[in-house]
Order: structure tokens, then sequence, then C-alpha cells
């Protein structure tokens, strides 16, 4: 069950940073049709839903140490629990974080000033990515 839940939240993390990475990258190659000088921007607004692959990888490294042969039934379904929590938690936050970047990136594309904005509004949903990792770490720190 624990390893379950490690694949669950390295795996679903992993997929969000893909999926979301692609929707902004998705809108960058729209956008660079209408104005090719700000890849540079677009460039950064597609990245920042990758981080969401990190923190699966990171909660990981916080739970490594508890999957050994002597787990018992309680841990092994803390972990489980903790890989579900990260990788739907990711799976949502990269998703509506890279719908907050396609956006600025189509608004960037058409001229509008709207970079700074765009990042502080993509940092919310970003929030509850970072959670995930606090959870973790009370987690791994109850079991």
């Amino acid at each position: 069950m624990a390893y379950v839940g490690v694949a669950l939240m390295v795996g679903l993390s992993g997929m969000a940073s893909c999926i979301g990475t692609s929707i902004a990258g998705m809108a960058s190659v729209g956008a660079m049709k209408k104005n090719a000088g700000a890849f540079g921007s677009y460039m950064i607004l597609a990245a920042i839903p990758g981080s969401q692959g990190l923190y699966g990888f990171v909660n990981y490294f916080i739970i490594k140490d508890f999957l050994t042969d002597e787990i018992s039934m309680l841990q092994g379904a803390a972990i489980f629990g903790a890989g579900l929590l990260t990788g739907v938690v990711c799976l949502a936050s990269s998703y509506f974080q890279s719908k907050v970047c396609a956006n600025g990136i189509t608004a960037i594309g058409n001229g509008h000033d709207v970079m700074g904005k765009t990042l502080i509004l993509a940092a919310f949903p970003e929030l509850y990515a970072i959670l995930t990792v606090a959870a973790v770490f009370l987690i791994g720190g109850a079991i």
C-alpha cells in the first residue's frame, strides 16, 4: 500500500507538471504568431506549472525512510494517504495554474503588459501544492 502511495505521489505530480507546462506551452505557440518578441515572458510563464512535479519528488524524500520491511499497516495507510493527497492536489494545482499562465500568455501576445500581475496570480494555485509538502512533513512526523 505504501509503494502505491509513493507511486501516486511522484507519478501524479510529474503528470501534473507535464499537463500544466503543455497547456501553457500551447498558449505560447499561439501567442508567438502575434508577438514573437515576448518569447522570454512566454517561456517563464509556461515553466511555472512544472514545479508541482518537484513537490512530489520532495515529498518522496520526506517519506522514503519509512519504506522498510517492518512497516506497519497504519504507516502504509499514512503513506498511501500522503501520496494520494500530493498527487491529486498537485494535479489540480498545476492544471489551474496553467490556465492562469495561458491567459497571461495570450494577453501578452495581444500586446498587454500583464507579466508581473500574471506571476502574482499564478502564485495562488501554487500555494496549495506547496502545502502538500508541509502536510507530508507533518504526516511523516506522525508516523
